[in-house]
């Protein structure tokens, strides 16, 4: 259309044509590592094809992830529903509704040896979507390696643990920013020592994306965050070059295509001046390495056939950024939890892109682009105002605290809905090309008779441990967290003695408060 202005997601204008080189000379797996954090990229190593999953119970969890691991899952990725995220057990009244809805429900240790039966932990990697309570589901994990007889040592996986975008875009925290600042800290320095090989934290700007941010805002507020946890570390006496290491970050790939890719650029650039400001010397201390997750907001319940498109080309963007681990979302999910047929097309995208695409042939095939390196410098550009206005607040929990982060996404958020319900932005199937649609038949639901049948369990959990040894552990968490030591390995104690979720968080809302 003559005249018409060309804009990124982030406002950032598109030119007609690009005819000036970069002058750019980098080599990837050098810093600043803007082409990606290894030498070879997927030549050597294709990324890790992750599956995210969870729903209802452990049991029905169990069965999903051994359906993925047979189809060629590479890592497991949990989610845990909504009284997990909280800290509530399944019996608890605020419970009713939500248990098994969005995620699994685990209230004690029995839960996670029934979620990994016949799984080996040892053998794979496994990211765990859990925030508030992030240190007691890392504590299950753990005690059940330590059942398993597995090696600590050589644990591997991720939590996300990252709590500062839960106050800016998500809500299920539990307590004050300075007490879970505290947790978060405690799981890195805990992990440091005894499962040196865990992400400790990711960092997540996937649910800042999904809450309304642009691009630029998702990448800014992410990486203001990341700095947050670094200083929170060294604080602690930390030694950066150690724990750096340990933090992964957690992004959305949302649907413009050379904007995302740009992104992902950008934020490997930027993370790498950040740390290194910091003090880190070691290159693994400076490489920010990411999991991509396809854009859940951009799906659409009109024509849901339509996702499998949008998610291909998130995938490929996320592929040709650099990612280290990918989920494919399911083409269902706008309507329901995804069914294993639509899990199945998920992951066959990511293996057609990796086996049949050739887009993993040559690190970086986007690099040189004029239009690519031009706006991975102006998105790397507009990140760095945002970054600067938050250091200037004092850095991201008083941006959080002063309600900046959380203003600014509900701007955008809204601003996109505007344009989409003016016609400005166009959604295939529902502002534009759109059909009478049918109900859809093939929905999967979560049965409500689940808290039945995990308050059951948790009445048999109570009725088989030493209640005496329970009693005692939590009374001695709730000592250590009035004071300042590590809560980690009294967190263990707890969980290995079976004391529930909602115990433990409890006892810590005792002594911490709510937010």
């Amino acid at each position: 259309m003559p005249g018409k202005k060309h804009t990124t997601t982030s406002g950032i204008e598109i030119k007609e044509v690009y005819t000036e080189p970069s002058g750019m000379n980098e080599l990837p797996g050098e810093f600043p590592f803007t082409r990606g954090i290894r030498k070879d990229m997927y030549r050597g190593k294709p990324w890790t094809m992750r599956q995210y999953a969870g729903f209802s119970t452990a049991e029905e969890s169990n069965k999903r992830y051994h359906y993925l691991l047979s189809q060629g899952t590479m890592g497991l990725s949990v989610a845990f529903d909504l009284p997990t995220q909280i800290g509530y057990d399944s019996d608890h009244e605020l419970a009713e509704g939500e248990v098994g809805k969005v995620g699994v429900a685990i209230d004690s240790l029995k839960d996670i040896e029934i979620l990994f039966d016949g799984i080996e932990l040892k053998n794979i990697s496994t990211s765990m979507t859990i925030n508030a309570t992030a240190p007691i589901l890392l504590a299950m994990y753990i005690a059940l390696a330590k059942k398993q007889g597995a090696d600590l040592k050589q644990l591997s996986g991720t939590i996300q643990n990252d709590i500062l975008k839960e106050y800016a875009a998500r809500g299920t925290y539990i307590y004050p920013p300075a007490a879970s600042m505290r947790l978060i800290t405690d799981v890195f320095e805990y992990c440091s020592t005894e499962v040196p090989k865990w992400n400790t934290i990711s960092i997540s700007g996937y649910h800042i994306r999904e809450a309304g941010s642009t691009a630029v805002q998702e990448l800014a507020f992410t990486l203001a965050n990341g700095k947050a946890y670094l200083k929170a570390a060294l604080q602690k006496g930390l030694d950066i070059n150690v724990f750096a290491k340990r933090v992964s970050f957690f992004f959305n790939c949302h649907n413009n295509f050379f904007e995302e890719i740009a992104k992902f650029r950008a934020a490997r650039r930027m993370w790498a001046h950040i740390t290194k400001e910091l003090g880190a010397t070691e290159a693994d201390a400076q490489k920010l390495r990411f999991h991509t997750q396809t854009g859940g907001s951009t799906l659409t319940a009109q024509q849901p056939m339509n996702n499998i498109i949008r998610v291909s080309t998130q995938a490929m963007a996320a592929v040709l950024g650099g990612t280290q681990s990918l989920h494919t979302n399911g083409y269902d999910e706008a309507i329901s939890l995804p069914t294993e047929a639509a899990a199945k097309i998920a992951l066959r995208t990511q293996q057609i892109i990796a086996f049949e695409s050739g887009v993993t042939d040559t690190v970086d095939p986007m690099a040189g682009s004029y239009f690519m390196e031009a706006l991975t410098d102006e998105i790397e550009k507009a990140a760095l105002v945002y970054i600067e206005k938050i250091d200037a607040m004092g850095g991201s929990v008083k941006a959080i605290e002063q309600d900046y982060m959380q203003q600014e996404i509900a701007r955008s958020a809204y601003e996109y809905q505007t344009e989409i319900e003016n016609g400005e932005k166009i959604l295939v199937g529902v502002n534009r090309f759109t059909e009478p649609e049918k109900p859809s038949v093939n929905v999967f639901r979560v049965d409500d008779a689940i808290r039945k049948m995990q308050t059951e369990k948790i009445n048999q959990v109570k009725q088989a441990r030493n209640n005496n040894n329970v009693e005692k552990y939590l009374a001695q968490l709730e000592k250590e967290a009035r004071g300042d030591g590590n809560l980690m390995p009294f967190i263990l104690n707890a969980v290995e003695a079976y004391a529930t979720l909602g115990e433990i968080a409890d006892t810590l809302r005792a002594v911490f408060g709510e937010y």
